[in-house]
């Protein structure tokens, strides 16, 4: 009777260990998920308009006619809109980071250093100078061929590789030519402005939630969650492929088709996030590595996480804008660049262990 209850104890142990690995993995999800909410009230809070808390939750949570118009309007046709576009671009920037890093197995790699970001800025700056509208709808010319521009860069990536090989390596290459051509086109469009055509580019590409309407905060949540399915269900596979190509085509894994598909999924992610608001840097890098760090690389853990610290970092940023210069908000690409700098270097001088 002995002998089988220690031929069974270390398999005991082995799971209670595995318990108590996805608990404090689960935690850190939860832990995250709260600071998320309680910061995106403060986001509601924070602006020209002093309001205070009581008026705030009674405006989101009481039907119109309980509630003070004035602060009913500012909630829910400004800062509500703006909070939720910075939540949905934080999150939709994350996810697609750890995605890209993911498949190209590179910890440089998100939607900004391989050019979309880049591209959508020089749509819709060469949408600017010309002075092109749509019918009916001109107010979504930029946002629309910003939207062209990334999925053409996409389209350039994915071309590439298809004619020299679908591997990490040329995928990086590709990217890195495309930011380098886009980044040169939106300096010829700058330089062939006039000086308040160049304000109105320069403005864009900084970033900003000003503009953001509820039609944005639709597409671009639209897009999110069409995503979020499509990627969800390959999360294994996304961890196999982790341990390397050899690998995960042991297991199973259509690791060409899967990198295909991820590609374009990030790519039509990355265009809904920075289509309506502008070029963000540094959300779609830092936030994976955080993300990682606490949870590891399982994708069923780390996608979830790097999505909810994307959005910890946006509305962060955004209520540091807010409050950087009463009265006056400074342009949220600018704070993240800012935030995200020192947040990279810390994350390299201070945590020791691995994860490439």
């Amino acid at each position: 009777m002995s002998q089988n209850i220690m031929k069974y104890q270390p398999k005991i142990v082995g799971e209670t260990s595995y318990s108590l690995l996805i608990k404090k993995r689960l935690y850190w999800v939860c832990a995250s998920f709260l600071i998320l909410m309680t910061l995106l009230v403060v986001d509601i809070l924070v602006g020209p308009a002093f309001l205070n808390v009581f008026d705030v939750l009674s405006a989101l949570a009481l039907p119109q006619e309980q509630t003070d118009p004035t602060v009913y309007v500012i909630v829910h046709s400004i800062r509500l809109p703006m909070t939720l576009m910075a939540l949905i671009v934080g999150v939709s920037l994350g996810i697609a980071g750890v995605q890209m890093q993911t498949i190209l197995g590179n910890p440089l790699a998100s939607p900004y250093t391989l050019g979309f970001s880049a591209a959508a800025g020089f749509g819709a700056a060469i949408t600017i100078l010309i002075g092109i509208e749509l019918p009916f709808i001109p107010e979504f010319t930029v946002p629309f061929v910003a939207f062209l521009m990334s999925g053409l860069a996409c389209s350039i990536v994915y071309g590439i590789a298809h004619v020299r090989g679908v591997t990490a390596e040329i995928m990086i290459l590709a990217g890195i030519a495309t930011l380098f051509l886009f980044q040169s086109l939106q300096s010829l469009v700058q330089y062939m402005a006039s000086p308040e055509v160049l304000q109105e580019i320069v403005f864009w590409l900084f970033g900003s939630m000003l503009k953001t309407s509820w039609f944005s905060v639709m597409v671009s949540g639209g897009v999110l969650v069409v995503s979020i399915i499509l990627l969800a269900k390959h999360n294994w596979q996304l961890t196999a492929l982790r341990m390397g190509d050899e690998r995960a085509i042991s297991l199973g894994v259509n690791v060409k088709y899967l990198r295909i598909k991820v590609f374009a999924v990030v790519s039509l992610l990355t265009a809904g996030a920075v289509a309506f608001v502008g070029t963000i840097g540094f959300i779609g890098l830092v936030a994976p590595h955080i993300a990682r760090i606490l949870v590891g690389e399982e994708h069923r853990m780390l996608m979830p996480l790097s999505g909810i610290i994307g959005g910890l970092l946006m509305i962060g940023a955004s209520i540091t804008s807010k409050i950087i210069s009463p009265g006056y908000v400074v342009p949220i690409g600018i704070v993240t660049a800012v935030i995200g700098v020192p947040f990279l270097f810390a994350l390299i001088f201070t945590h020791k262990k691995r994860h490439w």
